[in-house]
């Protein structure tokens, strides 16, 4: 094999395959990357046996062919080359670099003992805007768990139903629901992406309307990015009826700024160890929310403004929960929905929509 490549498009395409190498696996090929030089363009493969990465790229080839490189050591060659032309040659297994003055001599793998990656069997699927997906998959994932016990918390929900995509995320103690109304659907369909396959999708999702192509197959899901595609395993289970977990009416509305009230839960939360997870304690009261905060570091207490009267409504949080979810939503004032201090607090948009929607479980407070 022998082709000749732009260093800068090589490094972007090995980053990009490199999220779906195995750090350490009984089979050793999947540490490495895989290179197949075709007739007119270089492709790049990943795989880790749960999810899989590749691309294809611009790269004048000599002589095609194919050979496994060990993931992390191409990555840095590829890196600490000068920008230019990298020449890529091999002989056997015995793996020639070159770009400028610099050359590396490495040794590869027998491209055979590569596993092919699944294919998608199945026609169901969805199209839509990268920067959308990117958003909702943002707005959402901090809500994904990563207690191993119950897996299909491990991912999250896409739930497309009359032209209307629903992403949900549950940990147990928060969920994050996002919705769009999307175009190009095929059919009605349920699955459960796994959250470290969406943190990869954010990040692959550029910022323009491009599409993304999600294809559905019975066991494994595929996402086109221009001329990179993401393989994923499906999730399997029954996953929490999110519809039936929201309350139809609230006793206590108040609207708030979400950066304002950031700010007041930041400040308050200074004092809160990360070894004891101490509570804040939460007044609505006319126009105006308390939050106190009592730890063996000592005491902190601020107001913040808010619309409404909270009829002295009292509710316990953890912070970081609150603090996620102010920090995701994707507008700048939230409205915030109370029936009592040991049901679910309800986070809506102000402008009478349902783009998004988080939900979190209150703590039990102590007796002052």
């Amino acid at each position: 094999m022998k082709f000749s490549c732009d260093r800068t498009l090589l490094q972007v395409a090995v980053n990009t395959v490199s999220r779906a190498c195995s750090a350490r696996s009984p089979i050793p090929a999947l540490e490495g990357i895989l290179l197949e030089a075709g007739q007119q363009n270089l492709k790049l493969t990943g795989y880790d046996l749960k999810k899989g990465i590749y691309t294809h790229m611009e790269a004048e080839v000599d002589q095609m062919g194919s050979i496994i490189l060990p993931a992390r050591m191409f990555s840095d060659i590829v890196h600490s080359l000068p920008d230019g032309e990298v020449e890529l040659k091999t002989d056997k297994l015995y793996t020639t670099i070159r770009c400028g003055s610099a050359e590396f001599h490495i040794v590869g793998s027998d491209p055979a003992d590569y596993p092919e990656l699944p294919a998608i069997d199945g026609q169901t699927g969805v199209s839509l805007p990268q920067n959308q997906l990117r958003d909702m998959i943002r707005e959402t994932v901090f809500a994904v768990s990563d207690n191993e016990a119950r897996p299909i918390y491990t991912g999250e929900l896409f739930d497309l139903r009359d032209s209307v995509l629903n992403v949900v995320a549950v940990d147990g103690y928060r969920m994050a629901i996002r919705r769009e109304t999307v175009e190009d659907m095929r059919a009605d369909c349920t699955f459960i992406v796994p959250g470290n396959a969406l943190s990869d999708i954010e990040k692959l999702c550029g910022d323009s309307a491009d599409p993304i192509h999600i294809h559905v197959g019975s066991k494994h899901i595929g996402f086109t990015i221009g001329d990179t595609v993401l393989i994923t395993r499906r999730l399997e289970g029954e996953f929490l009826n999110y519809h039936k977990a929201v309350p139809d009416v609230f006793q206590v509305q108040v609207r708030a700024d979400c950066r304002e009230l950031q700010r007041t839960i930041e400040r308050v939360s200074l004092i809160i160890d990360s070894k004891i997870k101490t509570p804040l304690r939460c007044t609505f009261e006319q126009d105006r929310m308390r939050i106190l905060c009592n730890t063996a570091l000592g005491r902190a207490e601020d107001f913040c403004a808010v619309e409404g009267d909270g009829k002295g409504m009292e509710i316990g949080f953890n912070n970081r929960y609150l603090l996620d979810a102010l920090k995701s939503a994707p507008a700048d004032d939230v409205r915030i929905c109370i029936n009592s201090g040991s049901t679910p607090c309800i986070l809506v948009p102000t402008d009478g929509t349902d783009r998004f929607l988080y939900m979190i479980l209150p703590v039990r407070l102590k007796a002052e």
